[in-house]
């Protein structure tokens, strides 16, 4: 949805094929405002004064504790090592924007003038409004509605047929452990993007390699993609 839009629910039948009908839909209109829209949109700022980012703040917690429980009753053998690296892939910021492009969520935002439209949404609020929507169906409907909608959206992503995850960070540990090497240094050596929502960026570095670089909206998330693409330049990923 374009920036200049009026404040209008949005919700003829179900735009993001989350297959949950909204009782409140300005829930799901407020889960769809980033805070770039409110500078210049009066109306707006009068009936979402934060945009979606306390949505965001608990739809981030519905997602954990949904994911979590999913996970546990699919893998009832699995040791909580590995259901802890399947629940951060599951979870990590780069998941949620691919599944927020699959339901065309970047088409019904919100966003300032400030913010690329549509096609060129950032993943970060992609990502942070995937979670707010889920903020919304939880407030709408209760934890059941939203762990159904998230075991839904998430789909083959829950696979059993798949490997645990290795994390990147704990594989790049290995990596340096196995070669008797210091363990890799993180270093934030940057924040680009407006103040409202800041992109990380971050430096991995073993001693005797060049070192990797990862952005992302959360500090954890840079780290994680840094480890990742240092790994991959090693030929260990």
């Amino acid at each position: 949805m374009a920036a200049g839009d009026s404040l209008q629910p949005l919700l003829s039948g179900d735009p993001l094929r989350v297959a949950h009908d909204f009782a409140r839909p300005e829930l799901l209109a407020e889960a769809l405002t980033h805070r770039s829209a409110l500078d210049r949109q009066p109306d707006l700022k009068a009936a979402f004064p934060h945009g979606n980012e306390r949505l965001e703040f608990l739809g981030d917690r519905v997602l954990s504790l949904a994911m979590a429980d999913l996970l546990l009753r699919r893998f009832p053998h699995e040791r909580e090592g590995d259901l802890a690296r399947r629940h951060g892939a599951l979870v990590r910021a780069s998941t949620l924007a691919e599944i927020a492009v699959e339901i065309g969520l970047g088409a019904t935002l919100r966003l300032g003038d400030s913010e690329p439209q549509v096609d060129d949404v950032r993943p970060t609020i992609l990502a942070d409004a995937l979670e707010a929507v889920l903020g919304a169906v939880f407030l709408d409907a209760g934890f059941a509605a939203a762990a159904a909608c998230i075991e839904r959206l998430w789909g083959e992503r829950l696979s059993n047929t798949l490997a645990a995850p290795r994390d990147a960070k704990t594989s790049l540990q290995e990596w340096a452990q196995a070669r008797r090497l210091p363990l890799p240094a993180y270093n934030e050596v940057g924040r680009e993007g407006p103040p409202h929502a800041p992109v990380f960026v971050v430096d991995v570095s073993i001693k005797g390699h060049d070192p990797g670089r990862g952005r992302a909206g959360s500090k954890r998330e840079a780290e994680r993609l840094a480890a990742a693409a240092l790994l991959e330049r090693l030929g260990a990923s």
